[in-house]
């Protein structure tokens, strides 16, 4: 089932309207769905398409060969081009007088074997792209030779592609649409368990509760995500085990760079080149207090759900899940998941507030979004605020977010306004975030301000159906 992509299916249509020569570049983490939104763009189209495999440059020319040979009819299938360069020649030449689709996938396979694909590449885009009417792709999961390789100044095919996408996972609102038959409430534990990678979504069955689908998928030994996150940085990384270790630390608990140096054994800088490659990633998150560009103040969480599900719970369990014990090991983690949730909505109700930006609906226009802590010096103690948005520098907004069973009182909005008062803005807006709810005192304040809003997480999921009833329109 093909879900979401709407934004990026619509730019390739685009590119593949102009009728003209158009290179775009797709590359993201593995799992997020780039080889489903290919397959999707090409379904109705003239289309060759070609994936690369870890093997040598003669491997990966023959299944080329053998791509091209299938799409060009008549041509015998044993047959195989001398070079890439002959290959390629022969489908630009295929794509002078009628629209033609090539799609490389893990294309940094195929670069790796063959050292001067690239510059051969270029040579060919250079000689006939005012002449075809290719449209080319080239795809790739590892970010770093993507990145470094591919769209760096210094790569060969640096000026030549005319687009360029980083896929990434979901958002909470299109998961949403894949998880049917889900309450609200556990459309989003399910969120915060796997996240929106495409790949990791198709593992849950809409016929389970959460429990049952928790102990099938990540308590389960025999199961895909059981082993993903070790399987996943063997395939990225080098000593998969320092960044199991860096992890694990940040899922402990350890935020700080001396914090997770030292549960880790190893030096500062060294851990700091680990993280920096799983920020790449997308696997971590380096934050900085809101306002603060460079700060020594920065921390490290997990970005990915499903990492850090799996870090949190999986990992230090695995013995007893070994065992068969997934009831056992359930009740012992289930007390947690609220507490566990609380980031999770916190990224849930950003989501919402960028959402009623773009709508026009959210009274402060920022440009960015983030968390902000930092020192009190009235009260000389260490301050937090969910969710920070300036919009210049005399307006911005502040948020509170609890994913809790009680509602929220009077005095969550009390504290986030005095928070606020740290900063020297004149105009301020406040969001109260609630999964159940508020106190009839917490309302009666927030009408009596007036520049407060509350908002449900009801309110969010009906806001989301209600954008999708308009679409359909």
């Amino acid at each position: 089932m093909f879900i979401g992509r709407e934004r990026e299916l619509a730019a390739l249509e685009r590119l593949y309207n102009s009728d003209k020569f158009e290179f775009a570049v797709i590359y993201g983490r593995r799992r997020v769905g780039k080889t489903a939104l290919i397959n999707k763009f090409i379904s109705d189209k003239s289309a060759i398409y070609f994936t690369g495999v870890e093997s040598n440059a003669k491997q990966n020319l023959e299944n080329f060969s053998k791509s091209i040979m299938e799409y060009a009819s008549g041509i015998d299938a044993e047959m195989s081009f001398q070079s890439f360069q002959a290959a390629f020649e022969y489908v630009f030449k295929l794509a002078e007088n009628k629209r033609l689709v090539l799609a490389i996938d893990e294309y940094p396979y195929v670069a790796r074997s063959s050292k001067s694909l690239a510059s051969t590449l270029q040579l060919l885009i250079d000689k006939y792209k005012d002449a075809s009417k290719l449209m080319l792709i080239l795809c790739g999961s590892s970010m770093s030779y993507m990145e470094d390789h591919v769209l760096a100044y210094k790569a060969p095919l640096y000026g030549r592609r005319t687009a360029q996408m980083k896929l990434l996972p979901f958002d909470f609102e299109e998961v949403c649409r894949y998880l049917k038959g889900f309450s609200d409430r556990d459309k989003a534990l399910i969120y915060g368990a796997v996240g929106g990678t495409p790949q990791y979504l198709l593992q849950i069955d809409n016929k389970l509760s959460v429990e049952d689908n928790i102990k099938n998928t990540f308590l389960n030994p025999v199961s895909f995500l059981y082993e993903e996150p070790i399987n996943l940085l063997k395939q990225e990384v080098r000593e998969p085990s320092i960044y199991t270790a860096v992890i694990a630390a940040i899922a402990a608990g350890a935020s700080r760079m001396s914090e997770i140096s030292n549960k880790v054994g190893e030096d500062a800088n060294v851990c700091s080149m680990y993280l920096k490659n799983l920020v790449n990633l997308g696997i971590v998150r380096k934050e900085t207090p809101y306002g603060e560009k460079m700060s020594r103040k920065s921390i490290y969480s997990i970005e990915d759900n499903m990492f850090r599900f799996w870090y949190r719970f999986v990992f230090e369990n695995n013995s007893i899940i070994a065992r068969g014990a997934a009831d056992l090991l359930y009740k012992r983690i289930e007390p947690h998941f609220s507490e566990y949730m609380g980031k999770v909505f916190e990224e849930i109700c950003k989501q919402y507030l960028w959402k009623e930006l773009l709508s026009g609906d959210c009274p402060v226009e920022f440009s960015s979004l983030g968390r902000w802590w930092g020192n009190n010096p009235r009260e000389k103690r260490q301050e937090e605020i969910d969710i920070m948005g300036e919009q210049d520098k005399n307006t911005a907004l502040f948020a509170e977010c609890k994913w809790t069973n009680e509602k929220v009182d009077l005095g969550v909005l009390e504290t986030l306004v005095m928070r606020s008062e740290l900063f020297n803005y004149k105009t301020r807006h406040f969001y109260l975030f609630s999964k159940s709810g508020f106190t009839k005192g917490c309302k009666d304040k927030a009408a009596e301000i007036s520049n407060v809003t509350l908002v449900e997480y009801a309110d969010i999921t009906e806001n989301m159906q209600n954008e999708k009833i308009v679409d359909k329109r």
